[in-house]
């Protein structure tokens, strides 16, 4: 699917102009990460966002008959942007958990892949408490992977990042021994470095309570006409193939 877009006030605005319902009265501000996250979002060499969840976004928006634009908010401050009302929803690659969901409300999920150990390949470790005790873990601040660090691995030194990019550089140059990250996020750094310095050595164990259900839009708590809108559009895109043509021009594999 192509989309027509346009840039206001720093934000990157999708031409979607079909509207229905009070819900739609009026643009919805969807907040991405103003860090980088690829392959989900990132800041092309003309200064335009792009990536998988940048074409979600657009789909779920068309599909659901709202008119979005996206605007980048530092990630450490996307939950109060939105219960601030400065954005309208969050779709920022953000888990279902138990935690969040004491503060803001959630769509349906739209992805939902492993946390996974990223490590230096010369190192002979396990993605276990036991196996990197004594280590050095990067992980990305107020993310689902620094509380899970915390709670799953007290004999490991922790580094914490404001991004992900950061920790994977430092892996890179040896200032680390390993980070913890969504899958397909590492797996596309692997593939941008030439996978040389680096192994992903396997999914941490489950913690559901930490990691959450799945990547679903945030929202404020009470909005249940908005939450009803996006999971009309999540419904609608994962049915009439299109969740599979943008998926399939970023990943070999399903990432539902």
């Amino acid at each position: 699917m192509k989309l027509n877009t346009i840039f206001t006030s720093g934000a990157l605005a999708f031409g979607i102009t079909v509207l229905a319902g009070s819900v739609t009265a009026e643009t919805i501000k969807v907040g991405i990460a103003a860090e980088p996250y690829p392959p989900f979002a990132s800041l092309n060499s003309a200064g335009e966002w792009e990536g998988w969840e940048i074409e979600m976004i657009g789909a779920i928006c068309t599909a659901a008959e709202l008119d979005c634009e996206i605007t980048p908010v530092s990630w450490d401050g996307i939950i109060p942007s939105l219960t601030g009302q400065q954005i309208d929803a969050i779709m920022a690659s953000m888990s279902i958990t138990e935690e969040r969901m004491q503060v803001i409300d959630f769509s349906d999920k739209y992805y939902n892949t492993p946390a996974v150990i990223m490590a230096d390949s010369s190192l002979d470790i396990e993605p276990t408490a036991e196996g990197l005790a004594g280590k050095i873990l990067g992980v990305q601040a107020s993310t689902i992977h620094q509380t899970y660090a915390q709670a799953h691995f007290p004999d490991t030194e922790l580094r914490i990042y404001q991004t992900q990019d950061e920790a994977n550089q430092d892996l890179f140059s040896g200032r680390i021994d390993a980070t913890q990250a969504d899958s397909i996020a590492l797996d596309a750094f692997l593939s941008e470095s030439g996978g040389s310095c680096c192994t992903i050595i396997g999914a941490v164990a489950p913690d559901d309570e930490i990691l959450g259900l799945g990547a679903g839009v945030g929202l404020r708590q009470g909005e249940d006409e908005l939450k009803a809108a996006f999971n009309a559009g999540i419904a609608k895109v994962l049915e009439d193939g299109t969740y599979e043509e943008i998926t399939a021009r970023y990943f070999a594999s399903s990432i539902y």
